[in-house]
């Protein structure tokens, strides 16, 4: 089984995923570690479907380059876990052709999830987690809204969670 984990950010995807993965013992992706820098969350929910989980790819395929937040640069290469179970955070991991994709791997099943949290509520964390994210958040907000309009992800996820 795959879960894809879907929210703006602050939402409480990171800590959702976390929960998930240490309590099924699954692998976790961030895409946070995949979006090639502040204007990159199209281009990281596309990885998904046609590099993270591609099923035309050899398992030594999938993957991405990890993103340095740093350096402001690609790093690494990083392979997708070869586990029957796998879990994908971030904004941007539910879109129609990742579900597709998804579905094609491992067992089949794969699951959406959204998580919703007050906007109030996820500046207030996204801050305390990175203070640099302040000069960023309204440009992140309206790829966000992009994504969402272009995906419609709250209703491809079987279940909603309301965070607050």
């Amino acid at each position: 089984m795959i879960l894809l984990i879907d929210g703006r950010a602050g939402s409480g995807k990171t800590t959702l995923a976390g929960k998930f993965g240490r309590i099924l013992g699954w692998p976790v992706i961030h895409l946070e570690d995949a979006y090639p820098g502040w204007g990159g969350l199209a281009a990281a929910s596309d990885k998904v479907a046609s590099s993270i989980l591609n099923p035309q790819l050899s398992s030594a395929e999938r993957g991405f380059r990890r993103w340095d937040w740093y350096a402001d640069s690609f790093a690494e290469w990083v392979e997708t876990p070869e586990s029957p179970s796998l879990i994908i955070e971030g904004c941007g991991a539910l879109s129609p052709a990742n579900l597709e994709a998804a579905a094609s791997l491992g067992d089949g099943q794969v699951w959406g999830v959204w998580v919703e949290t007050p906007t109030h509520e996820r500046f207030r964390r996204a801050i305390a987690r990175d203070n640099h994210f302040r000069s960023h958040w309204a440009m992140w907000a309206q790829q966000e809204d992009l994504h969402i309009v272009t995906h419609n992800p709250r209703a491809l996820a079987e279940w909603v969670i309301r965070n607050g």
